[in-house]
């Protein structure tokens, strides 16, 4: 059990250090010839790279490092572990691969420029976050706001972001800001598809008075499983039965055109089922 645990620690972390060298390269290549400033101590060191000369890996570094004192004085040690080893890598990482910036992009190239890099650095991301540690930085002062001021880490993350993204534009240009916002969201998306995979089934929770003739259509006629339970309206407090089906994407309209050929009057939710074990 120790050797299986130690091979799966070595794995994360050199999935870990995969990631943030996957950053750092977009980063040098990409983000910062461009003066893209995406938010984040990377829109932090790029900005002060242009007003001050300040080497970005350096910037990184001491914001990243206050960040971390910050976390181990509000969050802990035990919270914060996981994040000390990017402090010291990532900066060191951004240094090493800084002589790659050799590849001049027109300035009608900037558009691609920004959906590869937001791609990227979604699948770099999605990577490192698998691995169940993080990069430290500014999501830091969004968790020390939630727990000690209950402002939601997903609002606090978007001011931060978008104030920083915001100071770019004052230097760089509203265009740029632009292109920043247009990264981010391509990021958030790929981002998404990494952790969670791509969906393959949609899951169908189904309201009807045919509850029997829906189960025949799904059980019979599309050879899929289903599973009945009892639930009571909000409202009116009269118990329905709810029909919950797991069916692959590529059936969803025979589905929801089958259910309203039975019953116009269905009520029914679906959702992406990323992942389906136990079906027989």
């Amino acid at each position: 059990m120790q050797t299986i645990n130690k091979n799966k620690r070595l794995l994360r972390l050199s999935l870990l250090g995969i990631s943030l060298l996957l950053n750092a390269i977009i980063y040098n290549v990409f983000l910062l010839p461009q003066n893209l400033v995406t938010g984040g101590v990377n829109g932090i060191a790029t900005i002060t790279k242009y007003l001050y000369h300040i080497n970005p890996a350096t910037m990184l570094f001491f914001t990243s490092l206050a960040c971390g004192i910050f976390s181990l004085m509000y969050l802990g040690f035990e919270r914060t572990a996981g994040s000390i080893g990017a402090i010291f890598v990532y900066p060191f990482l951004v240094q090493i691969t800084s002589s790659l910036n050799i590849i001049n992009f027109s300035e009608q190239e900037i558009f691609l420029v920004v959906i590869f890099a937001g791609v990227l650095t979604g699948v770099a991301n999605g990577i490192m976050y698998k691995t169940g540690y993080s990069n430290g930085g500014l999501p830091i002062i969004s968790q020390i706001l939630y727990d000690y001021f209950k402002i939601p880490i997903a609002k606090s993350s978007l001011i931060i972001n978008l104030t920083i993204v915001l100071i770019g534009s004052f230097f760089f240009g509203i265009t740029n800001a632009m292109y920043a916002v247009i990264f981010l969201y391509i990021n958030s998306l790929v981002l998404d598809k990494v952790l969670l995979g791509i969906s393959g089934n949609k899951a169908f929770y189904i309201v009807t008075t045919k509850d029997e003739e829906c189960l025949n259509y799904l059980s019979n006629t599309l050879k899929h499983s289903a599973t009945t339970f009892d639930v009571k309206g909000g409202f009116l407090q009269k118990k329905r039965n709810v029909i919950l089906a797991v069916i692959p994407t590529k059936e969803y309209f025979r589905v929801t055109e089958g259910i309203k050929l039975l019953d116009k009057d269905a009520f029914f939710v679906v959702t992406n089922a990323y992942e389906v074990k136990g079906a027989k």
